[in-house]
């Protein structure tokens, strides 16, 4: 295997050129570069343009050299690298902490940051050559690299600070719901993990559900649903050894500098008590974060707001409540579901639409009503406890 070198010149000033170029036309023109396949400098524009929100530090530095698209894909951000090692430093002491599913070592990267060493396991030896690689460039100097599955090392893992793992889909094309369908299947290898440490992090996808995988990992104390910019990125499930408590369920939306988290326990949810009433002044939408943790009714007691139904997740007030965990909406008229009805308070036929419980999709009410996407007005369509209700209103926040 040959390790991973700098890109010449000739590569390097082919790929910045093409920064924007359409691909299937560079892989038609040329079938080489430089020597290199023509099909890996094409990983390095796909991989810088993904890198240029996803990891900025990478696509900062030029030399960086990138993964084929899929092992890009499943790597974590760096947003969300930086939080699970501000959530693990702030758990144990960081003293070693070993990443079993390595990767492309975005989070073995920002783990080097707080914990005095790092273990970067993964079998695909060209893959952690290309993280390792990387990694030098960027400065990391405590990272060990071991080329082995996570179950081969574990038979050899000592004491440490905290493990992390990121179970992937065995089979990419269908969704997973259960760490039994993933690998490594952490459900096999829990026991022998806390035999090492006391604290695990377990990563899962947005599709996980949520208390089967309570049901499947043992001493979980937090389960948080971590968005970014209100799109949910991944499940962590923070497990320390002979926990015995109800987990905390813990709602991050990280947008910008900003993080918003509301923590409360399934049993606090159960026991919560909504209100309902009809459309008032505003109306709040909960981050997606909010939602996929299951705070329904818990968001209408501990803000003070009336739910407008059991099965739309929208609620509402005559008092602005700014510290609302989402978004919220001014409602300026309420309309009937017709084009001149709504033409009338939106003269311009052009919104932003958005649909919670009602009978029809954002696409055919934009067909019925005849209007444009974008722009900075809104239309709000949800059941009510009046029925299906249409409402244009303004974003206030």
């Amino acid at each position: 295997m040959i390790e991973p070198q700098p890109l010449p010149d000739e590569v390097k000033d082919f790929i910045f050129a093409n920064a924007h170029s359409d691909i299937p036309s560079l892989v038609l023109k040329h079938s080489s570069l430089g020597g290199i396949p023509i099909a890996q400098v094409v990983d390095q524009i796909v991989g810088r343009r993904k890198a240029n929100t996803k990891l900025p530090a990478y696509f900062a530095h030029e030399l960086v050299l990138y993964p084929p698209a899929l092992n890009l894909e499943q790597t974590s951000s760096e947003t969300t690298a930086h939080f699970k090692t501000s959530l693990l430093a702030s758990t144990t002491t960081p003293g070693t902490i070993v990443d079993l599913t390595g990767g492309f070592g975005i989070d073995s990267l920002a783990f080097s940051e707080k914990f005095k060493d790092v273990v970067h396991v993964e079998p695909n030896r060209e893959l952690q050559q290309l993280a390792q690689f990387d990694h030098v460039l960027l400065g990391a100097r405590n990272i060990r690299y071991v080329n082995e599955s996570a179950e081969m090392y574990l038979e050899s893992m000592r004491e440490v600070s905290a493990v992390y793992i990121d179970p992937s889909r065995r089979n990419a094309s269908r969704k997973v719901y259960s760490f039994h369908d993933c690998s490594p299947d952490i459900t096999a290898i829990q026991e022998r993990i806390f035999k090492h440490t006391e604290v695990l992090l377990v990563k899962a996808s947005p599709m996980h559900d949520i208390q089967l995988a309570l049901a499947e990992i043992r001493y979980v104390q937090r389960v948080i649903v971590l968005a970014v910019d209100n799109e949910v990125r991944e499940l962590l499930f923070l497990a320390v050894r002979d926990f015995t408590g109800k987990p905390i369920l813990s709602a991050v939306n990280i947008a910008h500098s900003d993080t918003v988290a509301m923590d409360f326990t399934g049993e606090e949810e159960r026991e919560a008590v909504a209100t309902f009433a009809d459309i008032m002044t505003f109306i709040y939408e909960p981050n997606v974060a909010l939602l996929k943790a299951g705070a329904f009714k818990l968001v209408s007691q501990r803000f003070h707001l009336d739910k407008l139904h059991i099965n739309t997740h929208l609620y509402t007030s005559n008092e602005l409540i700014v510290e609302f965990p989402g978004r919220i909406f001014r409602i300026d008229a309420v309309l009937k579901a017709d084009h001149k009805s709504v033409l009338s308070h939106l003269p311009a036929a052009k919104a932003n639409i958005i649909v919670r419980n009602y009978p029809s999709t954002p696409e055919a009410l934009r067909k019925k009503l005849k209007l444009a996407d974008g722009g900075d007005h809104y239309v709000l369509a949800f059941t009510s406890p009046a029925g299906p209700t249409l409402v244009s209103a303004t974003r206030i926040r």
